[in-house]
């Protein structure tokens, strides 16, 4: 099968990794890609060598422009390379098991997109089809990193790519699994081509999606149609209001209580929509939601003794600061970046 995938070698990492003296940082641990052999090969090879996680990213913002919403999550990968690769490697933070893979080919996709309009009809639908078109692009990268048995860590791109994430996760276990997803949308819009706002409807109403909560879930910006959507499908969900407003309960024990509805031996992906954070740099700039702190509570709880398919970061858009774009890398990189060693940590622990 062809792999749509730019494979990083060091080259492609030069321009953001900085040395530092007698310090090893991330870019000096971790793994790359033999690229002298086959791909799907080469990342059997690396589960061989020791390796467990492998990063990838999806530089696109197709899909949350065919929601009718802002550009600019296609730099957020970038943005997080460029703080996680400079990290110091210690008891704490260690990446000698990590293999960063490189990133899905989105660059003729993001061409075609350009001078589209969302408002126009026809744009629309044309960016609804690129969005399909990622689709097919990403699901045999996460299917080719699962079956070398390898944990993969994604990062956006739009939340349209929970879609080809689940279906891909699903192929590889030969059943649906069960997704957890820090959000104040459900993302249970209409089948009605494909965008940021139904990638969880449409791996629902194809059999890849099991079990879904929706931690956060702001009732303000789900109309009933998606939230009756979502509980004709049995899913269920934590209100930011619930959460925050009268604080019902903690970030920690919403994650735990909706694991422990989850069937332990059905795989769990992670999603986490960067929307969900206050004042984030993001598809859709939110000042009503949680804090990072919460959201690494919430990746470190879901992430701790569980049966993990994947993790996946999306809608970080730097562009979107209100304090501009080198201000949006620069926050963007150190959520990203805190999020992940959550990850890692739990994993670890």
């Amino acid at each position: 099968m062809n792999h749509a995938v730019t494979i990083y070698d060091e080259a492609s990492i030069a321009e953001l990794a900085v040395e530092r003296n007698a310090e090893q940082r991330v870019f000096q641990s971790l793994a790359l890609l033999d690229t002298e052999v086959e791909f799907t090969q080469a990342l059997k090879d690396a589960r061989d060598f020791g390796i467990r996680y492998v990063i990838f990213g999806i530089p696109e913002d197709i899909g949350p422009r065919a929601n009718l919403g802002k550009g600019g999550a296609d730099s957020g990968f970038k943005a997080f390379l460029s703080k996680f690769l400079n990290f110091p490697v210690n008891e704490f933070t260690q990446a000698h098991n990590v293999l960063l893979l490189g990133e899905v080919n989105c660059s003729d996709l993001q061409a075609q997109s350009e001078h589209l309009d969302n408002t126009n009809p026809d744009d629309l639908a044309t960016l609804r089809a690129l969005c399909a078109e990622i689709d097919a692009r990403v699901e045999p990268v996460i299917n080719a990193v699962l079956n070398a048995g390898l944990t993969p860590i994604v990062i956006g791109g739009g939340h349209n790519n929970c879609y080809p994430l689940l279906k891909g996760s699903a192929a590889h276990f030969g059943k649906a699994i069960n997704a957890i997803n820090l959000d104040p949308h459900g993302d249970f819009r209409a089948l009605e081509g494909r965008h940021s706002g139904n990638g969880f409807h449409y791996a629902a109403s194809e059999g890849f999606l099991n079990d879904y909560h929706v931690i956060a879930l702001d009732q303000q910006k789900n109309n009933s149609t998606i939230l009756g959507t979502m509980q004709k499908y049995g899913n269920t969900y934590t209100s930011y209001h619930d959460l925050k407003v009268l604080a019902k309960k903690s970030m920690v024990q919403s994650v735990n209580n909706a694991k422990s509805a989850f069937s332990a031996t059905t795989p769990l992906a992670i999603e986490l929509d960067i929307d969900a954070i206050t004042l984030a740099p993001a598809s859709a700039f939110n000042y009503r939601g949680v804090s990072l702190s919460e959201a690494e509570q919430y990746v470190y709880h879901a992430a701790n003794n569980s049966n993990i398919a994947y993790l996946h970061l999306c809608e970080a858009a730097p562009s979107q600061d209100p304090n501009g774009i080198n201000a949006g890398m620069n926050a963007a990189g150190q959520l990203l970046s805190a999020l992940v060693i959550a990850f890692l940590r739990a994993q670890a622990d």
